[in-house]
């Protein structure tokens, strides 16, 4: 029988590096973490407060972690995630047991060959893959008004601060269980605004990398010319260390091929608790401020607590070309036209026995319409599926103009201008109530930039509006600033301490 965390080793909070410290002194094995986690996400993600974060633990996860402290008796520790238990986005192929399916239930019936290639980084390193975290449905992009958080295979994922809230998408499992402390720490993927909208929305860290710091290769695609796979922590020292075990070149994905000089073999070394001190950090107001009081109120106390910590601050700081990349549309044109070039390439060499291209999926939609349309329709697959290929001069001239839009005339224009090490804005509006009816409704958001030009973002908690409803704000840089977007996030959560543990409200107590 497993005997209980002690009692100075409470679940709540524990960080990775506490984590492997006691296993390192034996107060806890691998095992009985592995198990306390599982106990904790049946009581609280199945029952409880009903969380539906994870869509399923991994069945052979207690044998992996026993297997993981052999090893450590044995003399042998991978390094700093030997024995860690994390959930992966089920958007994420993993060789076992589990299902990969978006969420959907169009590839319930197949099993992936082999890992993906961050998931294979991860059994290196030493982690325990606890299970699979719910997403939005498609990674969010199957219809124009979806509700986040919501998959036909998982259905509805709550905000473990507010219950009936958004935990937004479309990692929203693996931000929702990080936050709720079901796994140590997770990953998710994005494209415009996937991995730092969940952090924000649940108070959980998330870090973007620049796309081709870690490989996408076995990864359920929307777009590879704006597709990351990041990670979600409840600090930024735990999302660091996670980015080092996954960060690399990989001949699976041609992306990422300048990552095999750009590649740090251990983020973590760049946490520094005066990394604020002299550093040059610009706001840019327009339209990434000013679309709700509740956030604005958040981010100009945080702007006065990197003041205190010892940064320049450069207010404002604009992208000149913000509001040409939200309204011309590039950024639909290309998502739409990679969705079809990019998932009909993943179901290819999936080999599902029923779904082989976009246009099966179309179809098993359509037969399958009390589960999969009940709320919510599919018209990106469709407008997907009515595209040409990538070598279409409306796809070509959409793509360049986005770099150009989003590089050289945007993020790389103001900083170079101002001199700066990095950007600064809210990442989010507090998160709204859940309707599947109407779909999702933001107010406002920050990270379209550097989707679209495929540069890193670290999103940090920042705050809450009416005392319950997390806040975060994003550092954002250059292509490949990781380093620099660590230092300047760990300094500013050390300074301002906001992360909170959630308590599962039904609602918002609002009287």
């Amino acid at each position: 029988m497993l005997r209980a965390v002690s009692r100075d080793l409470e679940l709540d909070e524990a960080s990775i590096a506490r984590l492997g410290a006691a296993m390192a002194d034996g107060r806890i094995s691998a095992l009985e973490l592995t198990q306390e986690y599982l106990e904790r996400i049946e009581r609280l993600d199945r029952g409880g407060p009903r969380l539906r974060s994870v869509l399923e633990a991994n069945p052979e996860a207690l044998e992996i972690a026993e297997r993981l402290d052999g090893e450590r008796a044995a003399g042998r520790v991978r390094g700093p995630l030997h024995g860690i238990p994390v959930l992966l986005k089920d958007n994420i192929d993993t060789a076992d047991r589990m299902l990969t399916t978006a969420g959907s239930l169009a590839l319930s019936r197949s099993r992936p060959a082999r890992d993906a290639t961050v998931a294979a980084r991860l059994r290196e390193a030493g982690a325990v893959i606890l299970g699979k975290a719910n997403l939005s449905e498609w990674a969010n992009f199957r219809s124009t008004r979806s509700a986040s958080g919501w998959s036909g295979r998982g259905g509805l994922c709550g905000n473990p601060y507010v219950l009936d809230r958004t935990p937004c998408g479309s990692s929203s499992g693996s931000a929702a269980a990080v936050s709720a402390n079901l796994a140590a720490a997770a990953l998710g993927t994005e494209t415009d605004g996937s991995v730092v909208c969940p952090a924000s929305a649940c108070g959980v860290v998330g870090i973007k990398p620049t796309v081709g710091l870690t490989s996408r290769a076995g990864v359920i695609p929307i777009a590879h010319s704006q597709d990351s796979v990041g990670v979600h922590g409840r600090t930024v020292a735990d999302a660091a260390a996670m980015l080092a075990a996954i960060a690399g070149p990989d001949p699976r994905d041609a992306a990422t091929a300048e990552a095999r000089s750009r590649t740090q073999p251990d983020y973590t070394r760049f946490l520094d608790d005066d990394g604020l001190q002299g550093a040059r950090i610009g706001v840019p107001r327009d339209l990434f401020f000013g679309y709700s009081e509740h956030t604005d109120r958040i981010a100009e106390a945080a702007l006065d607590a990197l003041r205190e910590a010892g940064a320049v601050i450069v207010d404002p700081a604009d992208i000149s070309t913000a509001k040409e990349m939200r309204d011309s549309g590039p950024e639909l044109e290309i998502l739409l036209y990679e969705l079809k070039a990019d998932l009909n390439a993943y179901l290819a060499e999936r080999g599902d026995p029923e779904v082989g291209t976009l246009a099966d999926l179309i179809a098993f939609n359509q037969a399958h319409a009390d589960q999969e349309l009940r709320f919510f329709q599919q018209e990106h697959f469709v407008a997907a599926q009515a595209k040409g290929g990538l070598a279409e001069p409306e796809y070509i001239e959409a793509l360049a103009r986005s770099h150009r839009l989003s590089r050289a005339q945007g993020l790389d224009a103001v900083l170079d201008e101002h001199r700066l090490d990095a950007l600064f804005a809210p990442t989010l509006s507090p998160p709204w109530v859940t309707d599947l009816v109407n779909g999702n409704r933001p107010l406002g958001s920050s990270s379209q930039p550097a989707a679209l030009a495929g540069y890193p973002l670290v999103t940090v908690p920042a705050g809450f509006a009416f005392d319950h409803l997390p806040v975060g704000v994003t550092f954002m840089g250059r292509a490949w600033s990781e380093p620099v977007l660590v230092r300047l996030a760990h300094a500013f959560e050390r300074a301002t301490h906001a992360r909170r543990v959630p308590k599962f409200l039904p609602t918002l107590p609002i009287d």
